[in-house]
């Protein structure tokens, strides 16, 4: 989650977006912002397609990094 989270984090600012206005744009919630920009590791994948989806994008499987 380490990579979305900074992902996420970067395009909010690249977009002049605080957490809170991110969160109420995205419809989720700023605990969950929050959390998902620290890298929290268990965090619900609707709620992280939801936040990449302020950028056109989704989580999609992929090989493991090693």
């Amino acid at each position: 989650m380490n990579n979305i989270g900074a992902f996420i984090k970067t395009e909010r600012r690249k977009l002049g977006l605080t957490q809170e206005e991110f969160a109420v744009r995205s419809g989720l919630g700023l605990r969950f912002v929050r959390e998902l920009e620290q890298g929290k590791e268990t965090v619900r994948l609707d709620k992280v397609n939801q936040a990449l989806a302020m950028f056109g994008m989704e989580v999609v499987p992929g090989r493991k990094a090693k």
